[in-house]
């Protein structure tokens, strides 16, 4: 091949790799998926590799991650957060081993000890500590330098604040994983497009109490600099960590020998879905930190690591057709129809394709052969069209400029944050004008988080929608019970049963009725914040009547963005002559004023462990309504810490160590005089 030929192509790959990191470490965009990239670095270092003459400052062999944003000051880390080498079989682990042994001049085979952990796909974070006080927090950045977003990283619960062990090393940069839980990014998926994303964004927002609302965590596994380490192992660290109140990963092993190391590596690989945060490899580190230490870094890499990648789930399809699902806030949802496949041990049939700038941009095509990709429990993707099979006779996908469901235009809002409009089109009915956005509000209405009511789940409310019997959400509270026992499989008691649990749930808290009314933005805490500052459905109803919202800015926490929805909520009739209807059929209890003499008062209070026949809520309502306040992590402000069944030992632990009062549940009531 001509040279100046291989310089073009190798450089046309550095631009690339170049390009997705600035996407997806600055820009909190995943425009590739993670298999194709480590296919693309590993395509990088084969052409240095093959061609000695090739040479960029911006290879894999030298980059780590992207440069620091200018949104944050930026420091230097004392020890660089370096990067790892990738293995993708057995075969590259025996080779990893070869190179430890040759380094080492062996000549017999060594049996070395690996401390296997779950790489957890999240934002790398790398933790100051000074005399057991966190001082600094810094990103990763591009590994020699980080962002300095200490206060950020500060409203992180996991993060300990302040250690007091005696074993605690006087200087020590503890490194880590900042990270979002899968049941958690549920209620954020409409925000983000993976959990990834949504960690990175919220990590590296301006103001920390914006951080603060999103529920993130962090899992500690290294360090950098340290001074007073009393540890000789990976494994000891592991556990030094664990008392000193950090986490760790919870399926972390000791093991030896590559064939340990792939049968761990395939029952993770197997049981990876059923975890409740996303994986894509495990890490093997040298377990003894003095081999460690002799053996030390090439290039951007340690040479006594190792990442073991999972195989991706991918498959090829063919698009039978494009399907426009519309959601209770009117977003238009695409969602490719394709021929049955089996993936990872799953019949995939459907296929998510995010939006409409999507779609132009993979300029995704009915009847187009494409490659599907699975990863864990997200909705399966298309990763790439097969261009050279694409019928000839094939158009473009349009999507739709009216609402299929309504006929109603359908727009893209323009976001005040991003100065850009919303990558989402949606509907611009205000909800129950149309039919697809109705039954969806309907759904909301009845879930678990606002009227949960038992036995009307999303399927009776799509079966009473076919069956006109509800059209509006009070037309629920007004049932015709006789028509439905006639129905196919109803009878007395099924009905019965029905007609208690909706007469149950008109007795409703003002917080769960604002949130069942699926006013867009409006989630259940920014709900129990109106209803904290209105007080009671009257207040709220009289918003209709108002031309000026401005005075709901005096809530903590709600915004322009949401007084505006409600605004639009209420400037819709459907809506006002819904609210009204409710609060006349509805027992609405009123938000509890607070007392400030309560017998509480200036008490703090942090709850863990389960309660016997109370809920958490249940227990923080009592608490904040007798004047007491609730605490999200133990430290020298908390003054009670209440444990029930099975409480998280580090929290205990520490509480004894700062002399905190703890209560079992018998005590807590005692105090507040709840028992006889």
């Amino acid at each position: 091949m001509d040279k100046n030929l291989i310089k073009k192509k190798y450089q046309k790959k550095i631009n690339l790799y170049n390009y997705y990191n600035k996407k997806y470490y600055d820009d909190n965009i995943s425009e590739i998926t993670d298999s194709d990239y480590d296919k693309l670095k590993k395509d990088i270092l084969d052409f240095e590799k093959q061609y000695k003459f090739l040479r960029s400052n911006k290879s894999p062999l030298i980059t780590v991650g992207y440069k620091p944003s200018k949104n944050f000051k930026k420091i230097k880390h004392k020890v660089p957060m370096l990067s790892l080498a990738n293995a993708f079989n057995e075969e590259d682990l025996i080779n990893f081993e070869k190179k430890i042994s040759n380094y080492l001049d062996e000549k017999k085979k060594l049996e070395l000890e690996y401390s296997a952990e779950p790489k957890i796909d999240g934002i790398s974070a790398s933790l100051v500590y000074q005399n057991g006080q966190l001082t600094k927090g810094l990103s990763r950045g591009d590994g020699k330098e980080g962002e300095d977003i200490t206060e950020n990283l500060k409203t992180i619960p996991d993060i300990p604040k302040k250690i007091l062990s005696k074993d605690f090393p006087k200087q020590i940069d503890i490194r880590g994983e900042v990270f979002i839980q899968n049941s958690d990014f549920e209620k954020l998926k409409s925000q983000f497009a993976n959990p990834r994303n949504a960690a990175s964004g919220s990590l590296r927002q301006k103001n920390p109490n914006d951080t603060k609302k999103i529920p993130l965590k962090f899992i500690a596994y290294t360090f950098g600099y340290e001074k007073g380490l009393l540890a000789k192992s990976q494994g000891e660290f592991l556990k030094k960590l664990k008392d000193w109140g950090f986490k760790i990963n919870p399926i972390n092993k000791i093991l030896s020998g590559t064939k340990n190391l792939m049968e761990n590596y395939l029952e993770i690989e197997n049981k990876r879905n059923k975890l409740d945060f996303d994986i894509d490899g495990i890490v093997y580190k040298i377990n003894n930190f003095s081999l460690q230490k002799r053996l030390g870094n090439v290039a951007n890499a340690p040479r006594w690591a190792i990442a073991h990648k999972f195989s991706a789930n991918k498959g090829i399809s063919k698009i039978l057709d494009i399907d426009i699902q519309i959601g209770r806030t009117g977003a238009l949802t695409p969602v490719a129809k394709i021929k049955p496949i089996n993936i990872g041990g799953v019949v995939v049939s459907n296929a998510t394709l995010h939006n409409e700038d999507e779609i132009i941009r993979k300029d995704i095509r009915v009847n187009d052969i494409v490659e599907i990709e699975r990863a864990g429990d997200v909705i399966p993707h298309i990763v790439s069209v097969d261009l050279k099979k694409r019928l000839s006779k094939s158009s473009k996908f349009v999507f739709p400029t009216k609402c299929p469901s309504c006929g109603s235009n359908t727009i893209k809002e323009f976001n005040n944050t991003t100065k850009k409009k919303d990558a989402v089109r949606r509907c611009s009915s205000e909800g129950f004008e149309c039919e697809k956005v109705s039954i969806e509000k309907l759904k909301h209405f009845v879930s678990k988080e606002a009227f949960n009511i038992d036995g009307f789940g999303k399927k009776i409310v799509q079966k009473f929608w076919d069956l006109n019997l509800i059209k509006l959400p009070q037309d629920i509270f007004k049932l015709n019970f006789t028509k439905i026992e006639k129905l196919e499989g109803w009878g007395k008691l099924s009905v019965a049963n029905l007609r208690y649990s909706i007469e149950e749930k008109k007795n409703i808290s003002f917080e769960r009725f604002i949130y069942s009314l699926g006013i867009r933005h409006i989630g259940l805490e920014n709900a129990k914040l109106i209803s904290k500052y209105l007080k009671n459905s009257s207040n709220f109803i009289s918003l209709s009547k108002k031309e000026n919202y401005q005075d709901l800015l005096n809530i903590d926490g709600i915004g322009e963005t949401q007084i505006n929805s409600i605004k639009n909520f209420f400037e819709n009739k459907i809506n006002v002559k819904i609210i009204k209807e409710l609060n006349e059929i509805l027992k609405i209890q009123k938000n509890a004023d607070i007392k400030k003499d309560g017998i509480l008062a200036d008490k703090s209070f942090l709850l863990t462990g389960k309660l016997d026949g109370m809920s958490r809520a249940e227990a923080k309502s009592l608490i904040e309504q007798n004047s007491g306040s609730i605490i999200s992590n133990v430290s020298k402000n908390l003054d009670y810490l209440i444990i029930g069944e099975k409480p998280t030992k580090r929290k205990i632990d520490a509480a004894k160590e700062l002399k905190i009062k703890i209560l079992d549940q018998r005590d807590f009531l005692k105090i507040l005089n709840k028992t006889s």
